[in-house]
């Protein structure tokens, strides 16, 4: 059987998010899988984003015309094809030597919005594309406001549809994998890690010799960026803004003068203060389960919160989704659209772009499915009525 053979029958066993898991495992460096598949001290958040949407059953309507169906959805000021965006992911070159380039080419080819992050491997330039799909810069407020305000000048410039800001990691959590692991930028050997990168050459070679490990976008400006080891939570620590207020996103808002999103909210009351601030977005965030220990699990908040805004933002559910399925509750629950991490992160390892797209084929093909089995033929018809919950 020739290569581009065998690669198609690898694909074809990807029949969902937990097969790309699945390939993702035996392809890295087990510090390098637990970078993308690890939360928070116990887990608990993380394991609950995904268990929140297993709570909710749908209760389909019968004899409805689902012969066409409309899966698109506006976000950012953009109509795109599906109510799906892929998410900010930092490092994202531990997973594959394309890095955010791949995962870029896959949304682009969908029509989807990818959102770079200010912690990846590529600059805000290098994914620059005004005329392709809505590309999305993910930012923090610095305790240095000119870098701040560096990052939006270059996002405006390069022509960049929206920014995302994050307001969950003041203080990076205690990610334990992380950390028994001794996972560090850039990857380094140790007596512990040796035999994990050693069984895996495929990641091992180009990764720790090829393209150095960088936060490309501030290593300019940050000092703890040196030619030592760093870990994550020593430069966020180090270099984020603990006395943030609402004052601060208003100065994003009026700096910026774009669409804005907010990820990190998961009370009412803070996507209220959001939107006044000059925010349109609402990413309903707990950072894939690798901040605050037990905290609520996204899906869980979202109806809360549309009851709360009424329809002056967009809401995103970010975190959790693994299947189609559940995109269409995050959907019925009140949200617009719902943004994927690690099921894209799953393919990238496994696949670089191949997988990506494989990742938003596979929900795409749920959703559809979903769709027409519960008696809706567009996003728009997605209502809380769909909803039922485990007693």
């Amino acid at each position: 059987m020739v290569l581009a053979e065998r690669k198609e029958a690898k694909l074809a066993q990807d029949h969902n998010i937990a097969a790309l898991r699945r390939r993702a495992l035996r392809r890295l460096p087990g510090p390098i899988f637990d970078y993308i598949d690890g939360g928070a001290e116990d887990e608990i958040a993380l394991r609950e984003s995904v268990a929140a949407f297993d709570r909710a059953r749908l209760s389909p309507r019968m004899m409805v015309d689902v012969s066409t169906l409309d899966t698109s959805t506006t976000l950012f000021g953009r109509r795109i094809p599906l109510p799906l965006m892929l998410a900010p992911t930092g490092l994202t070159r531990l997973f594959h030597p394309e890095a955010e380039q791949a995962v870029a080419r896959a949304a682009d080819t969908v029509g989807l919005p990818y959102c770079l992050s200010t912690l990846g491997t590529m600059t805000i330039e290098e994914l620059a594309d005004p005329a392709g799909a809505p590309r999305l810069f993910q930012i923090y407020i610095f305790r240095d406001r000119g870098l701040t305000e560096e990052f939006i000048a270059r996002a405006k410039a390069a022509g960049y549809d929206g920014l995302v800001l994050t307001v969950d990691t003041l203080v990076a959590g205690k990610r334990e994998r992380d950390i028994v692991n001794g996972l560090a930028l850039p990857p380094k050997l140790t007596p512990r890690s040796f035999l994990s990168f050693a069984a895996k050459p495929r990641w091992s070679l180009p990764a720790l010799f090829g393209r150095k490990f960088d936060f490309v976008n501030v290593a300019h400006r940050v000092a703890t960026m040196t030619d030592k080891p760093v870990s994550l939570a020593a430069y966020v620590n180090g270099q984020f803004d603990r006395s943030l207020t609402w004052r601060d996103l208003e100065w994003l808002a009026s700096k910026w003068g774009g669409p804005l999103a907010v990820k990190g909210i998961i009370r009412p009351e803070d996507a209220t203060a959001a939107l006044d601030s000059g925010v349109d977005t609402i990413m309903v965030s707990n950072h894939g389960g690798r901040q605050l220990e037990t905290a609520v699990a996204p899906f869980d908040a979202i109806s809360a919160i549309a009851d709360v805004i009424g329809g002056r933002g967009t809401i995103i559910c970010d975190g959790g989704v693994r299947r189609g399925a559940h995109v269409a509750k995050a959907l019925a629950a009140g949200a617009q659209a719902c943004s994927i991490g690690r099921a894209y992160l799953y393919g990238l390892a496994a696949d670089g772009e191949r997988g990506v797209t494989t990742a938003i084929d596979i929900l795409r093909e749920e959703l559809e499915r979903t769709m027409i089995l519960a008696g809706i033929s567009s996003c728009a018809e997605f209502n809380r009525s769909l909803l039922a919950s485990v007693q």
